[in-house]
């Protein structure tokens, strides 16, 4: 796989270079709640605009349904980056159409351009190699050099991941180059011992992983809602708290293999739990009280995990050499509800291991509750990405990097 700098030493000066970013940030009311994504890729696109690079920046935002749609227009996500680039940025209104091509045509050597979300053309998304290929066709018209640099993209087989690096000369910018180096570092002669703490809502989002875990970690502690469902398959009353009845045999099953295989399967102890799912627009008192782990009430959700678990869960972190993490531990978003992921995340910095935070909603946290992200070995910025890497599937726009 060939990278950026391998590019800037050959000379990107006066170059159209298509750079595929990941600027899927959250809004609410067309105002950016967390910038994580579009500050990673500013190394990439510095580099680019300082070697005298046509920087053409692209990416999808939500998920519009083929067609324009202003609730995801990219507006806000350029104009940030201009804020944070210090210098303008011009910003196309469509993704290839006379906007774009006159946005290209307008940069000179060092200048920057945002093309509108590459999900309002459906060729991005489309099932169909002819009509995704069409749209990678007219992609590819607006630059000479292909940059790819949207890791939380690269699990998704899209025209602009996928088909567009066959049709340029392509290279990984500097954030797949790092985010491809850290996850080597937990899955080749990773040093040990070797902890994951895995959370988020769904246990089927993270079976696969854990099923390749098995076999690789030495200890994997479980939070957040999915932890419900293995309380549940160990016998547990788990009240009205979120539960995969469908996913209890496999469940079951791992927690079998992990007694048998030596890998230490660490579930709470003891649970926070309200009466309903909290209001997270008002962060109204939610009547939280704690309870232990096999005595949740039938008409109680369970919510983030309970202050004794905080500390065991610390102390398996303790002694820990190399440490991934994804997903929450609770509600964070709520205050009633964060202690348990801000325990975790606390742990890690006391820790003297390398430590992952894996993307999505466990580096949401760390930014709204105020941990220092520098502190963490590496925050990665795509979850799903970071998952099917661990999972050892094939990830399409990695793959169209190589040679």
């Amino acid at each position: 796989m060939k990278t950026i700098d391998e590019l800037l030493a050959e000379g990107a000066d006066g170059k159209r270079v298509f750079v595929r970013a990941d600027l899927n940030v959250p809004l609410a009311d067309g105002r950016i709640t967390d910038d994580g994504r579009i500050r990673a890729v500013l190394p990439t696109v510095k580099a680019l605009a300082a070697a005298g690079a046509k920087v053409i920046v692209a990416s999808h935002l939500g998920r519009p349904k083929g067609a324009p749609d202003p609730a995801f227009s990219l507006l806000p996500a350029a104009e940030r980056l201009g804020e944070l680039l210090g210098a303008p940025v011009a910003f196309a209104q469509d993704t290839v159409g006379p906007a774009a091509h006159d946005a290209v045509n307008g940069l000179q050597p060092g200048q920057v351009a945002v093309i509108e979300n590459l999900r309002f053309n459906a060729g991005e998304t489309s099932k169909d190699d002819t009509e995704r290929g069409e749209f990678a066709d007219q992609l590819a018209a607006l630059a000479d050099v292909y940059v790819g640099d949207g890791f939380g993209a690269v699990h998704r087989k899209h025209a602009s991941v996928f088909d567009l690096p066959a049709r340029l000369p392509h290279y990984a910018g500097h954030l797949i180059a790092t985010e491809v180096g850290v996850l080597k570092k937990l899955t080749e002669d990773v040093a040990r011992p070797y902890v994951v703490a895995l959370g988020g809502s769904k246990v089927s989002d993270k079976l696969a992983v854990i099923d390749q875990l098995l076999g690789k970690a030495d200890k994997l502690l479980i939070g957040g809602g999915m932890a419900f469902t293995f309380l549940k398959a160990k016998g547990y009353e788990v009240g009205i708290s979120l539960l995969q009845e469908d996913q209890l045999p496999a469940v079951k099953e791992y927690i079998e293999r992990a007694e048998k295989s030596g890998v230490e399967l660490v579930l709470p102890v003891d649970v926070v739990v309200g009466p309903a799912f909290p209001d997270l627009k008002t962060k109204a008192p939610a009547g939280s009280t704690t309870v232990a782990a096999d005595a949740v009430p039938a008409d109680r959700m369970g919510l983030d995990i309970g202050p004794e678990s905080d500390k065991l869960y610390a102390s398996k972190l303790t002694d820990a050499a190399t440490v991934f993490w994804n997903g929450p531990m609770g509600v964070f978003e709520h205050p009633e509800y964060a202690e348990g992921t801000k325990a975790v995340a606390q742990a890690l910095l006391d820790s003297q291991a390398f430590t992952v935070v894996g993307g999505g909603d466990s580096a949401a946290a760390v930014r709204t509750l105020g941990f220092d992200e520098n502190a963490f070995g590496h925050i990665s910025t795509g979850g799903g990405a970071s998952l099917e890497y661990l999972e050892g599937k094939t990830l399409p726009g990695l793959a169209a990097l190589e040679d």
